[in-house]
Parts: C-alpha cells; structure tokens; sequence
C-alpha cells in the first residue's frame, strides 16, 4: 500500500508538473496531436497500469510518470482544457487554474486509476476489495525461444472497462439510483400463503438488473454494460533454459469490471510443434531437436558406406547458429541406433535451477545414428560386393546361427497331455 506521506507526495508532484514545464502531453502519452479521445483514454490505460507505483515500488521515475500521465490525460480528455493546452501550452493550463478556470475534473492520479480499473486506485492488494477471477492462456513458442531467450509480445482477448464511458455505462456521464430498489439491486416480494401467512421473497430486481441504477442515454459503444472485449498485447520475457510448461503472471491483467479489482493473467509457455520458418536463422538442424528436461535429442541419418565404413563428416547447425560437428575416421564403424552423448551441447540450464553466482551450464546433445540400406543394387555393384564378401567370408566368415547355437533339425517335445 502507498503511504500517506507518499501519497501526498504524489499530490504536490502533480501540482508541480505544470509549474516545472513537464515533457509535452501528447509526447508523454504516445499520440499525435490529432488524437481522437477514444486513443487518449487506450494511451492513459496502457501507461497507467505500466507506470503504476505499486508495479514499480521504489522508483520514484516511475512514480512521477504516473503523476504526469494522470495530469496529461486530465488536460488532453476535457475539449475546454485541450483547446487551452493546444493554444498556449502548459503555461495556458497554469494561467487558466490560477484564473479560476473551472479545473480538470479530478485531482488524485489515484482516484482517476479506480475509475478505470476498479478498487480503490491500487492494484488490489488490500483487504475488503472484490477481487475478479483469474484468466489462465498458453503461449506457443519455438525450441529455438527456449534456447536463446527472447523478449516478444503475445496478444489475449480480455473484458476491459469500456474507455468511452469510463465504466459508466452513460454516454453523458450520469447515472441516476434505481427507483424501484432503492439501489440495493434486489427487491423485496410478499406473497400470501393463506389468510394471515405470508412468504417474502428475494429476487433481483428487473428494473435495474441488479445493478441498483439506471442509466437515461446509454453509452452507444458498450450499449449501458460499462465493459467491452478488448485485445490487449503483453510484453514476454523468455529467459534462456525455461522449463515447459512454466507459468508466469502479469498482476492484475485479467478481465475487468468497475465492480471489482482484475484478478491475474497467469501464461503457460508451452513448445510449439518444429517447422522450418521463412528466415535464415529459422531454419537450422536445431529447429528439429527434442527437448528432454536439460538434454537435447538428433537424429543423424547415414548411408551403408558411411556406417560401414566411416571417413565422414557432417556439420549440424545448433539453436544458435553455431556447428556441432559430427565424424568418423576411415574405417570406424557406426552401428544402427548408436547413440552418442556430446556434453555441453544440449539445454541451457535455466539460471533459477542453479546456485547463485554459477556460470551458464548446459545439458547434453544425445545424436542416434540410424543407418539407411539401399533400396536396390547396380548388377555390375551387386556383383563385385559378392565376390568380395564371398573372398571375405570364405577366410574369417561364420554362420551366426550356429554360433548362436541354433538347432539345424526339429527338436522332438516330450509327451504331455493336452488341457
């Protein structure tokens, strides 16, 4: 929670930013000076939720941005204000409070906050405030991501508090206490069971809906319901060795409502099926790789010659462009489903799952060699190969059945009755 002493600070900063001559407005807020006041409202929303002090505890940056985004949609949000600000700057804003202008509608960066987002203008921390549900997504991303960190975006479609209205639900503004209830949302029912016995019933009231008001001119862009669907693109920070399946949240991102603080995006990062990509570095021999915790698993494909006979190299593109090679010398066997363990050359292993201080550490590259036979034979090939193994055979050859001690005769059962 904001201290009191610096919640008032927080005030006198933001009576300071016109006075000091504060970075443009529409600078601050990211938006031409043509902007329509929908983009004014989408740029405070981003950036307040990004500048926040409880998002940012200690950095006072962080806090005077919040103070000055709050100051700037203030101005930029109401015609009279920006008209003002457009003409003479911040200067005419001083001069036109100082005048007795009538001032911008509020005055606590805070107060301003809950108006979009609910609560009490924090981010719901705090006993005694209606927290909303949880939002749970997976995000897919390449082996290649998991490998070498990486900061992307991801887009989620959420319910946000409607920016036209300000979660009003009236496109004036106004809201007025439902006559019916009272403002309570449920009315109160007396039914007659028998002379002198009655039943009172609790049901919500439908003049209102439950809500406990009414509103005369509905806002035209959320027809009264004060919440719209919205798409909303997250920043996403892969560090190197992430696990699968490992979950990250983003505080108070998950759908909104004015009647409550946002519950949690919580993103599960999950590996997405190999594909060769349209870019250069898209398209290495990594982009095949299995992932087994730390360890990486290839597949190495050889010919008969290459496997029988060895003299052979090959160089395999790693996650990160660099070349794993693999060899054999002349005369190095390679037999099928040989497995060859390479250290240092599989998963990095992710910095939480080490000790404090470590240097960056790796798994291992697990290659299995799986060795291709040819479908047919040249008759002049298929020839000498026989005349050479028949040569070969004929000196140091052996039958491996009879070396396996197989029998050459059937082999009589002893008697026995049948079940």
């Amino acid at each position: 929670m904001i201290a009191p002493l610096l919640r008032l600070w927080l005030l006198l900063a933001l009576l300071a930013v016109v006075v000091l001559g504060a970075e443009d407005f529409y600078k601050l807020l990211g938006l031409s000076k043509n902007a329509s006041e929908r983009e004014i409202k989408k740029a405070y929303r981003t950036l307040s939720k990004k500048f926040h002090p409880d998002k940012n505890p200690g950095d006072e940056t962080a806090e005077q941005k919040f103070v000055a985004i709050a100051e700037a949609y203030e101005v930029l949000s109401n015609k009279e204000t920006r008209d003002i600000y457009d003409r003479y700057g911040h200067d005419g804003i001083a001069q036109h409070k100082q005048g007795g202008g009538r001032p911008a509608q509020h005055h606590d960066p805070f107060d301003l906050f809950s108006r979009f987002f609910g609560g009490s203008g924090h981010f719901g921390h705090h006993g005694g405030e209606r927290h909303g549900p949880n939002m749970e997504v997976r995000v897919a991303v390449p082996l290649r991501d998991f490998y070498n960190g990486r900061k992307t975006e991801f887009s989620v479609e959420k319910q946000a508090v409607c920016s036209a209205c300000e979660g009003t639900g009236s496109e004036d503004g106004h809201v007025d206490t439902c006559n019916v209830c009272g403002g309570r949302g449920m009315r109160v029912k007396r039914h007659q069971l028998a002379p002198g016995l009655f039943q009172q019933v609790q049901s919500m009231c439908d003049a209102c809906g439950g809500q406990g008001k009414t509103i005369k001119h509905k806002c035209p862009v959320c027809s009264g319901s004060r919440v719209v669907r919205e798409t909303e693109t997250h920043e996403l920070f892969i560090e190197k060795g992430m696990p699968r399946g490992v979950r990250i949240t983003y505080e108070n991102e998950a759908d909104e409502s004015p009647d409550w603080v946002a519950g949690d995006l919580i993103v599960h990062l999950v590996e997405a099926d190999p594909k060769l990509g349209e870019m250069e570095h898209e398209k290495t021999d990594g982009t095949f790789f299995r992932r087994r915790g730390k360890d990486l698993f290839w597949r190495e494909v050889l010919s008969l010659r290459e496997a029988w006979m060895g003299d052979w190299t090959r160089n395999l593109t790693h996650l990160d462009g660099h070349i794993v090679q693999l060899s054999r010398k002349r005369g190095d066997v390679v037999q099928p489903n040989t497995v060859e363990v390479i250290e240092n050359e599989g998963m990095p292993i992710w910095h939480q799952q080490l000790p404090d201080d470590s240097p960056d550490m790796f798994g291992n590259l697990h290659v299995e060699y799986v060795v291709v036979l040819p479908d047919q034979m040249d008759k002049s090939m298929e020839k000498e190969f026989w005349t050479t193994w028949e040569k070969f055979r004929a000196k140091k050859g052996v039958q491996l059945d009879q070396e396996s001690g197989r029998p050459s005769e059937p082999i009589k059962m002893p008697d026995h009755d049948e079940l």
